[in-house]
């Protein structure tokens, strides 16, 4: 097989033979933003943002992990390591420089391993929005981890009932909508579950390995360009103490914004917020 990542105008296919789908807006002439999506959606959870920066002169690249959207979907290498080199092969790919590269959720994760594996040569800025790092997961040196429980708990009724498990996140936690006082949007909740359910079903299993258990503490401590941690208070996917504040905690330099009352999906709930914080920091 030719080792060389071979291009079209709207996927790549790796050096593993797995064809990622990615979409590229705004003026070729702008500074590339790449942005990386939360499990189990795909680049279209990024638009709003991916508008807004590409409408103000930014060439914003949002691409669907491997597994996820219209990427093809590989029985294995559904881990952070991978989703980090098919980041790096896009990246390459394009041949972008310059990068203010940022991730969501999963996505931060994906981020905080591409700075660890590849570096930050190619990257002028970094995001951590909603972000997993430093590690979700519960350990001995992780206490304000979340228990395996939690994420047993995911792949459980990932099994059970897929459908009805991706219904009950978007219309539930994801977005805050189980608070009181909650106007829940049913076009928001569609969204969401629509692009989960376009994910594999393995992939998305293997991913909450992927996104739970990969300790990035080590990657953030590569972080040595400009970092924006964006995280809401009442995140209740990925709690701010244990992630945002955390990170930020490791992170040299980083500017820590928090959102207060905010969930998981600010980047929706907040959208007119998140914006203009995004942008302020991408023009800065």
């Amino acid at each position: 097989m030719n080792n060389a990542t071979q291009t079209t105008n709207s996927t790549i296919t790796t050096r593993d033979g797995v064809e990622i789908y990615y979409k590229d807006w705004g003026p070729r002439s702008g500074q590339p933003v790449v942005l990386s999506h939360g499990w189990p959606l795909n680049a279209d959870s990024w638009e709003s943002a991916a508008f807004h920066l590409a409408n103000n002169g930014f060439r914003v690249i949002t691409h669907d992990r491997r597994g996820h959207g219209r990427s093809s979907q590989p029985w294995d290498g559904n881990d952070m390591d991978h989703y980090a080199d098919d980041l790096a092969q896009l990246i390459e790919a394009l041949d972008l420089n310059n990068i203010i590269l940022a991730g969501f959720s999963t996505g931060g994760g994906e981020v905080a391993r591409y700075v660890g594996r590849h570096g930050t040569g190619r990257v002028a800025k970094l995001g951590l929005i909603s972000a997993v790092p430093p590690l979700m997961l519960k350990t001995e040196t992780n206490p304000g981890g979340l228990p395996m429980e939690v994420f047993d708990g995911i792949r459980a009724g990932s099994v059970a009932n897929r459908a009805q498990l991706y219904l009950d996140i978007a219309s539930g936690p994801f977005y805050g909508y189980n608070r009181p006082g909650a106007k829940p949007s049913q076009g928001i909740i569609q969204a969401w579950y629509a692009q989960g359910m376009q994910a594999g079903h393995k992939n998305t299993y293997d991913s909450i390995k992927a996104f739970s258990e990969t300790d990035f503490r080590d990657d953030l401590k590569k972080f040595d360009k400009p970092t924006l941690i964006i995280h809401g208070d009442d995140d209740q996917i990925v709690p701010i103490a244990a992630a945002g504040k955390a990170s930020a905690a490791i992170v040299q330099h980083a500017k820590l914004i928090v959102y207060a009352g905010a969930p998981h999906g600010l980047t929706d709930t907040h959208k007119d917020q998140f914006n203009a914080d995004f942008l302020a920091f991408a023009q800065s």
